[in-house]
């Protein structure tokens, strides 16, 4: 089977929670969350929670498992904590609970930051992609600009086919 006919085989929504790692960010300064939620909505996605946490390895772990434990949640997208700071642990937080990661997420995303935004400064950037049990889980920088750049080049093309290949054996 194509991947053409996959896509067609996906569902035409995804029920999704959206957490913003950060240390500074609020509801109201939160522009990378909202805009994330923006462009769910706007594909015709559904947000199911939304979240602020601070940049914590434990903290991390808990929420991002607590919404994989949710059967109303197909996906769960992080946004900050990726940087390359002690205090930046989103990675290594969600790369510890996945049982399948999907590297080409993190080579794209890097490519795609190098070509179309921000150069050189790509090698700085990090990202991780995979599947928790029958959840995607997707952790990508907090600018704005990484999170247009992944939702449309990466996960909004993709996130129906990825759920589709998850629940498929179920």
């Amino acid at each position: 089977m194509s991947v053409s006919e996959h896509k067609k085989q996906a569902p035409g929504s995804v029920k999704c929670t959206v957490i913003t790692v950060s240390d500074t960010r609020t509801l109201n300064t939160d522009k990378s969350g909202h805009l994330m939620m923006e462009f769910l909505e706007a594909d015709n996605h559904h947000i199911i929670e939304y979240s602020i946490i601070k940049d914590d390895f434990d903290h991390i772990v808990q929420t991002v498992k607590s919404a994989v434990e949710n059967p109303e949640v197909d996906a769960v997208i992080l946004n900050g904590g990726t940087g390359i700071s002690k205090r930046d642990v989103s990675v290594e937080a969600v790369q510890s609970i996945l049982t399948k990661e999907i590297p080409g997420f993190g080579e794209l995303f890097r490519m795609f930051s190098y070509k179309e935004d921000i150069g050189t400064a790509a090698i700085l950037s990090r990202a991780v992609a995979g599947v928790c049990e029958t959840t995607a889980v997707f952790s990508i920088p907090g600018s704005s600009g990484a999170v247009k750049l992944a939702m449309n080049r990466l996960i909004l093309p993709e996130l129906p086919h990825i759920i589709h290949e998850i629940k498929k054996d179920q």
